[in-house]
This record gives structure tokens, sequence and C-alpha cells, in this order.
């Protein structure tokens, strides 16, 4: 399929590709432990709605002013100062762009927690068919809202860092979040009982620690590499409004998906109670293939693809989308297809303690199938967006997220009414395929031809080595869940010996049918990780 000069971009992006999974892995798994610690002690219902809405709304502006559109324009503008402008001059930028960020989203936060109330009254109204519930919501929305500016000093310290070469401990940061959410999250529910508030509370106070632990991990090495904070607020400084000129773009793109997490959220709150939170459990199983091979895959075809354009090497790039898309097929159908025929015995397995029933397990595992529907257009969005901002391009990223926007509300009032909260995540996964669809389609004008019958071929063995995958692994299941006692130990043997079946069988018929990419997506999923 590809010519053995493709072998270089495909064994780099995946290269760089594994050592981002790595820390996205480890990151993910405990924020899968800390939603298994909401469903044992709540389950699905009105304190997990509540909770989920409230957490959402500050994590609105999350992807403006942390890990999105702010870290990418700084860190591009501070690496520039720091190769031509000499130390003084980088570091007064830094302590320049804290200063006001700390003057904006500090705005912003003290903003939100005042009208928390309007702000959970236009987001979730039907929370007010159910007593106390917009009441709860409110509370906690204002105890939460914080964490938008410790999450966008996390940020900034993360891209002051990784502009220094320092990467480790800045990709573990989000673990700590999870880490300090989960022990100090428990141990305050088990408390706020005792001052007159529902032990959900003390979750959202934990999640406020959580925050602070994801800042303060990462404060010590600020020293290390140079910075000395310095009084300055200059909002006129070139630097600071070059970064701003850039946030721009990037800022409209990302507004479509914040409105569309709105949008979901809306509806979601017309649904019997407990959808949020079914649909919740449910992307969060869906999250950890996207981080592991979509995100890391886009993080990884950025540098190639932007040295690749720089040079005007137009038929490289052609390979190096081609060999992307390629792994993203190579991970993420088998991935979707095991989450969508284990969905029941996985939710049940992760999920079903304490207060989570049966029926929360079924509910959870109808989004979930939804949800895999999208996985390989979301994969694949997250890697051709790079590409077109390689090229100078971000008005059709920018389109392609306005058109997810108008095709999710298509889709969803064209099925609400018959799928309830599965609607949300099928309408979801639809949108994510018109928009990857829009975008290859327009790629492909823009590079004169991509070798689309190439791409083909292989979904086509990728899809017939799923296929066969899938059946192996719902067999295996099948026949051992009626072996096996009841209980977690069951549970979990049958699980691990059906992904066992499917990987095993998936990975002999991929390497037989001679997909090139094949041997690397297998060192992706092998290497062992690297230090720093």
């Amino acid at each position: 399929m590809i010519s053995v000069s493709a072998a270089p971009p495909t064994r780099s992006i995946a290269r760089a590709a594994g050592s981002m999974s790595l820390a996205v892995l480890i990151s993910r798994l405990l924020g899968l432990v800390r939603e298994q610690v909401f469903a044992g002690f709540f389950g699905a219902g009105r304190a997990i709605d509540a909770f989920v809405v409230a957490f959402r709304i500050p994590n609105l502006l999350r992807d403006l002013f942390a890990e999105g559109a702010l870290s990418t324009a700084f860190v591009t503008v501070f690496s520039q100062y720091d190769a031509k402008e000499g130390p003084e001059r980088t570091w007064r930028l830094a302590n320049n762009v804290l200063a006001c960020l700390m003057l904006v989203v500090g705005s912003l936060t003290l903003a939100g927690i005042w009208f928390s109330p309007a702000l959970v009254q236009l987001m979730a109204p039907d929370f007010g068919r159910v007593p106390g519930k917009l009441e709860l919501t409110a509370l906690m929305t204002r105890i939460m809202f914080p964490f938008l500016l410790l999450v966008s000093l996390a940020a900034l310290v993360m891209g002051i860092l990784n502009a220094k070469g320092r990467f480790f401990v800045p990709a573990l940061a989000s673990s700590f979040f999870n880490l300090g959410s989960i022990i100090a999250g428990v141990g305050l529910s088990f408390l706020t009982p005792r001052v007159g508030q529902p032990p959900i509370v003390g979750m959202a106070v934990g999640t406020l620690i959580g925050g602070l632990l994801q800042l303060l991990v990462q404060v010590p090495l600020l020293g290390r590499v140079g910075f000395r904070l310095q009084v300055v607020c200059d909002p006129w400084d070139p630097g600071l409004r070059r970064i701003f000129r850039l946030m721009l773009p990037a800022v409209l793109g990302l507004s479509a998906a914040q409105i569309n997490i709105f949008i979901n959220t809306f509806y979601a709150a017309r649904c019997p109670e407990g959808s949020i939170s079914w649909l919740n459990y449910a992307y969060r199983l869906d999250h950890l293939p996207q981080g592991l091979f979509g995100v890391a895959l886009s993080v990884a075809t950025l540098p190639l693809a932007s040295r690749l354009a720089a040079r005007e090497d137009l038929a490289g790039l052609k390979e190096a989308c081609l060999s992307s898309l390629s792994l993203a097929m190579l991970l993420t159908v088998p991935a979707a297809a095991g989450l969508a025929v284990l969905a029941e015995p996985i939710c049940a397995l992760i999920y079903q303690y304490g207060r989570f029933t049966a029926y929360d397990t079924q509910q959870t595992a109808a989004a979930l199938v939804f949800y895999t529907l999208g996985l390989l257009a979301f994969s694949g969005s997250k890697i051709l967006v790079p590409v077109f901002y390689a090229l100078n391009n971000t008005a059709i990223p920018v389109a392609g997220s306005f058109l997810t926007v108008a095709a999710n509300l298509v889709f969803i009032h064209l099925t609400l009414e018959a799928l309830q909260h599965r609607a949300i995540a099928l309408s979801m996964s639809l949108a994510s395929n018109v928009s990857f669809l829009f975008l290859l389609t327009l790629l492909h004008r823009r590079l004169d031809g991509l070798p689309l019958k190439e791409l083909l071929i292989t979904l086509a063995k990728v899809g017939l080595a799923t296929l066969l995958m899938a059946l192996a692994a719902y067999t295996a299941h099948r026949t051992l869940a009626g072996l096996l006692p009841p209980g977690v130990v069951g549970r979990l043997l049958a699980v691990a010996a059906a992904i066992a079946a499917g990987v095993g069988v998936y990975g002999t018929l991929i390497l037989r049918l001679h997909i090139p990419e094949a041997k690397e997506a297998l060192r992706l999923l092998l290497r062992r990780p690297e230090g720093g």
C-alpha cells in the first residue's frame, strides 16, 4: 500500500504517539477509577446528574483557557521568544501571560460563582422538575468554578515546561488531579453530611483539591528551568497580543465543541432521571481509546506535517496522512467493535457495584454502543485538523466544527423521542462521521488527491479482521460467562478471556493481511516507555 519511503513517517508517528499514549493511559485509567468510585457510591440518578452538569459548566471554558487555545498559542510564541529574544524577555512574557490569565480567568470565575443558579437554569432547565436538583447543582457549580482558574494555571505551567523540554511530570499532572479528587472526595463525602450537605458535595470539593494538586505538582520544576516570579501586567505587550491573535481561530473551532456539549446536556436533562449519568459513564469508556489513539496520533502528526508543509513536500504529506489514518483504522476499528460487542459485560465489570444497578449497566451499555460508532471518525478528524493547520488553513477545521454542531442538532431532533438518552450518543457519532468526511473531502482536493484506494483497501482488511475478532470475543465471553461463577471474579475472567481471544484473532489476521502499518501499530502498543 505504501512504498518503502513511507516507512519513516509511519515509524515516526507511531513512536511519538506511543510516548503520548503512555501518559494518557495512566491518566485515563485513573479517570476510570474515579468514575468507578462515583458509580459505586452514588449509582446513576439525581446526585450524579447534578454533579456532571455542575462540573461541566466551568469545563465549557476549560478548552479555551487550559489545554486548548491558550496553551497552543502560548507554547508557539514562548518557544520563539526562547530561541530568539533571550531569557529576560522570555520570562517577562511568561510572567505577563500569568498575570493577565489570573486577571481574566479570575474575573470569569467570580462571575461564574455569582451567576451559578442562572447558568444551571440555562443548561438544564428540566432539573426543576425534581425538587432540590437545581439548587444542588448550583451549589456544586459554585464550589467547582475555581477549578477553571487552577487548571488554566496548570496548563500554562505545562506549556512552559514542555517548551523547555520537560515532559514527564507535566504529562502525569492530570493523574494527580484524578488521585486527589478520588482520595479527598471520598474522604470528604463522609464528612459533608455532618454539616448538613449531601455526600456528593464532598466529591465536588475533592475535585477542587484535585485541580490544585495538578498545578502544584508541576511548580517545583519551574525554578529548575529558570522561571522567576515577577510582577508584570502589560496588556499591550507585542508577545501577549500575538498570543491572542493566534488564539482566535482555535477559539472559534473549540467554541463549536462547547456548543455541542451544551446542546447534549440540555437535551439529556429532558430525558429520564439518570440519563446524564449513563451518558457520562459510557463516554468515559469511549474516551479511553479516543485519547490513546486519536489524540496521540494527532499530537504525533502535527510536527511531521508542519515540516513537510514548510518544505512544500505534498507527496510526503500525503504519505504521512495515509500512514496516520491507516494506524487510526488499525487501532480504533477493533477497539470500537470490542467495546460494542462487550459493552454490557464491560460496564458491569467496571461500574456495577454499590448503588449502580443492573438496569444502570444496561442503559450505560446501550449508550456506549452508539458512542463507538464515531470512534474512527473522531480519531480521523483529530489527524486531519493538524494537517490543515500545517497548510495554514484554519477556516476549514472551524467550518467542520460548526458542521458537527448542525448535524448533531438535526440527528438529535430526528431520534430523541424514539431513543431517549441513546439518541445523544448516536447523534454525536453520526455528526463526527459527517465532519470527518467533510475534512477528508476537502483535504483530498487541497493535496490534489489522497490515495483513497489504498485507504479503502486497508479499511476492508481491517473490517474483515475486526468482524472475525468480534465473533471470537463474543463467543468466548458467552461460553465462559455460562461456566464461571457469578460475581466480580467470574466477570473479570470472562471479559479478560474474551479480550484475549479477540486480540489474538485480530493480531494474527492483521499481520497475515500484509498491512505495512500493522508492524508499527504493534511496536506502538508493545514498546517500552521512554524516560523524560
